[in-house]
């Protein structure tokens, strides 16, 4: 079996990519996007990206010899209806770039991927990058709806008869609270609008 032959980066068709060049690239690019990262070691890269819904999608990207890793966490196991959750992630993979969800040995979720090294270029790091904030942001109140169902219930209610806020659970006030409130007649607000 023969060894890959190198990646080249865009541009120089004689130049290859290796890992430092990728290396150098990623802290490049990292630092033209004015984002939160540390690199624990060489070629290794833990970036914040900051969402509205999940509140942080911490994200590694690790350069290889001959690929880019890139891996975030999504959430943990989820605590019921397995497969509509399960059935809700596997759906979205079919249209997604650069990476897909994966569950690790315990069950919890990942977004993940591998790329070529030619991938290491700025516009490709951003690229992927938005990727991953708008995959785990964009589908986590949807499944945390499906998959902890009854702990946002039983949250919910637990701050509410310890006075506590409820700010970052108003993405599950129908899940948590669905009944609509009453007026002094026992009819919901919606029958007495309609009825006057």
């Amino acid at each position: 079996m023969t060894e890959p032959e190198p990646a080249r980066q865009p541009g120089a068709p004689n130049q290859p990519v290796t890992g430092e060049r990728a290396a150098a690239a990623i802290e490049s690019a990292l630092a033209d996007l004015d984002l939160s990262w540390e690199s624990p070691q060489p070629g290794s890269y833990l970036v914040r990206l900051d969402g509205e819904h999940k509140l942080a999608t911490m994200t590694w990207l690790i350069a290889g010899t001959h690929s880019l890793h890139v891996e975030a966490f999504f959430c943990r196991q989820p605590d019921e209806d397995h497969a509509r959750f399960y059935r809700f992630l596997l759906e979205r993979n079919g249209r997604m770039y650069g990476v897909h969800f994966a569950l690790d040995q315990a069950g919890d979720v990942y977004l993940v991927g591998r790329l070529p090294l030619s991938a290491t270029s700025a516009a490709e790091i951003d690229k992927i990058l938005g990727c991953v904030l708008s995959y785990a942001d964009g589908n986590f109140d949807a499944a945390l709806a499906l998959g902890f169902a009854s702990s946002i219930r039983r949250e919910w209610a637990w701050r509410v008869k310890r006075g506590e806020s409820l700010a970052n659970l108003q993405a599950f006030a129908a899940l948590a609270n669905p009944q609509p409130p009453h007026d002094h007649d026992g009819r919901d607000d919606g029958q007495a609008q309609a009825g006057s």
